[in-house]
Formats: structure tokens, C-alpha cells, sequence
């Protein structure tokens, strides 16, 4: 038996990009949330923020790769959009702090867990996924970004970083409810999104 792909759409599937499990609508996070090496200084903490939008906009960029693979030229388009985003908010940060790139690395930030509170599970990915589940990943990321802020407030006992860290979070809380405005006039995917009209076929 040897496999082959229907040459409709072939776009749609490849052998390097399978399909993934299904993004569940109105999903939680599915990893606790990420939590930084201790920060000493304000400007320590800037830099961390900088490299999780960083991190953030370089995910989403690789979401948008992976769309564009399976010819899902919308979702592509929307993870783009949230790239481009979360760059902003890492310039911005660049520009509050008058620097011209970060002091530390972005690849030498360390966290306690796998990745940054704001970068996005490759594991939530289907490649029929919408909008609407899209924007179900964004909402998830921001929620763990609002909390990561949230708790190093309450931990830090640096008063610069205190006050950072609540501005952030503030920022998030914001990004938020902007992500649950924006869901509310994205058409709901229906039951049967996953059911794809030109599966693979096998054929001897």
C-alpha cells in the first residue's frame, strides 16, 4: 500500500505539517502559569517583559507558517495580525525604556516553566481551525499574562517592580477585554467544523 493525497487542495495537509487535535472551544490554560527568575531591578523586569512579547510574536509568526501550509489563508492572516501586536508591545517597551534593544537577551531569559506566560501551546493547533479559536488561544495567552503580572506584584519586594508589574498587568487586563470584544463579533465555528471535504485518500 502506498499513501496518497488527493491533488485537490493538496495544499491543505503535508506530510511535515499532520493535523492536529482540535482547539476546544472557550479553552482554559492547559500549563500553569509561567513565573520569571527572580528580577533584582525595574529595568531586569522590562527586559523580561520585552522577551514575552518577544517570545509571543515570534509563536504566533510560526502559527501563521503553519496556516499558510494548510492553505487556511484566514487564520493565517489573524495570526499575523496578533504577531504584529505583540512586536508593537515589544517596541514599545524598547521606547518606554529608551533603549535601542534590550540589555538582556531574549534567549537568555529563563522561566520556571517551559516558556513564557504569553507564548502560544503548538498543541492547541487544528489545521480547519477559524477565528474564532484563534482568537480562543489569544484570549488564553492574555488571561496568563494579566496573572503572571498579577502575582509578581504581589510577590516582588522591589517597589520599581511592583509598580511595573501592576502596570503591566493593567496593560493585559486591558488586551483582555479587548480579545473578549473582539470574540463576541467573530462567528462561532459550527459542530462539525473539523469534518474536512478533502480528506487524504489511501489507493494501492
Amino acid at each position: 500500500m502506498s499513501t496518497k493525497k488527493s491533488t485537490k487542495k493538496s495544499a491543505k495537509k503535508t506530510a511535515a505539517a499532520p493535523k492536529r487535535k482540535a482547539v476546544k472551544p472557550v479553552a482554559g490554560p492547559k500549563r500553569a502559569a509561567a513565573k520569571a527568575t527572580p528580577v533584582a531591578s525595574n529595568a531586569q523586569f522590562m527586559a523580561h517583559a520585552y522577551a514575552m512579547e518577544t517570545e509571543a510574536a515570534e509563536r504566533y509568526a510560526e502559527f501563521a507558517d503553519s496556516m499558510e501550509v494548510h492553505n487556511n489563508l484566514e487564520v493565517a492572516e489573524l495570526f499575523r495580525k496578533l504577531s504584529r501586536i505583540e512586536q508593537l508591545h515589544a517596541d514599545q517597551i524598547l521606547e518606554q525604556m529608551g533603549w535601542r534593544q534590550s540589555p538582556i537577551s531574549v534567549a537568555s531569559v529563563r522561566w520556571e516553566g517551559t516558556e513564557g506566560p504569553e507564548t502560544a501551546d503548538p498543541t492547541e493547533l487544528h489545521y480547519l481551525m477559524q477565528p474564532y479559536h484563534a482568537l480562543q488561544i489569544a484570549l488564553v495567552n492574555e488571561k496568563r499574562a494579566r496573572d503572571f503580572f498579577a502575582h509578581l506584584a504581589r510577590v516582588t519586594k522591589d517597589a520599581g517592580v511592583r509598580k511595573g508589574a501592576r502596570e503591566m498587568e493593567e496593560d493585559e487586563a486591558e488586551h483582555v477585554r479587548l480579545i473578549e470584544e473582539w470574540l463576541k463579533r467573530t462567528p462561532k465555528p459550527d459542530a462539525n467544523w473539523e469534518a474536512d471535504q478533502d480528506p487524504p485518500v489511501l489507493s494501492d
